[in-house]
């Protein structure tokens, strides 16, 4: 059974192979535009920064070099029940200076459709294991982000060799603009 998640709250991740879901629905849009939410993976080092430009992964890169995380492809819509994008996680081909997996969702061209975090609702991220395809943690997010553009879900890091994953639930202004100044 899998383990709900508060915001802040901390997990170990037991599996070394997992699929990251990632879940949302949109609000009815005023502005007339369909949303296009986008899932990416910053790929951190013991610097908190993004250890080459091939370790971000999204919609136009889809896999690390070594393999260890792949991007299953973008969702323009979101529509249907489940996860809306995933990504999946083989920790025995990560390679080693690699200590955090950032995983952020930004809403794609978000301030030409006027558009933020406040019209998303029943926003999630879980872990499954692949073994045996049982969810391991979930964590839903509650909070309103009303101005918001992007929303860093969550991350697994590494501590003294073991894999956790920590519910995040922050959110930025600008866009995924932002998150790449950060971790760049």
């Amino acid at each position: 059974m899998a383990i709900n998640l508060q915001k802040g709250q901390r997990e170990n991740i037991n599996a070394p192979k997992f699929t990251i879901g990632l879940g949302w629905d949109t609000n009815e849009s005023s502005t007339g535009s369909d949303f296009d939410l986008d899932a990416s993976v910053f790929i951190l080092g013991d610097n908190k920064k993004i250890v080459s430009d091939s370790h971000f992964i999204f919609y136009n890169n889809l896999s690390s070099p070594d393999g260890a995380v792949v991007h299953t492809g973008d969702n323009l819509t979101g529509d249907g029940d489940g996860d809306d994008e995933q990504v999946k996680i083989d920790l025995t081909k990560i390679t080693p200076t690699v200590k955090e997996i950032c995983i952020v969702v930004t809403i794609h061209d978000s301030e030409a459709r006027k558009q933020n975090f406040g019209q998303v609702r029943n926003s999630f991220i879980r872990i499954v294991d692949d073994s045996n395809n049982t969810e391991i943690v979930k964590y839903e997010l509650e909070e309103d982000f009303s101005i918001e553009t992007a929303v860093e879900f969550g991350r697994i890091y590494n501590r003294e060799g073991q894999w956790k994953f920590e519910a995040v639930g922050m959110g930025q202004k600008g866009g995924l603009e932002e998150f790449l100044n950060k971790y760049n």
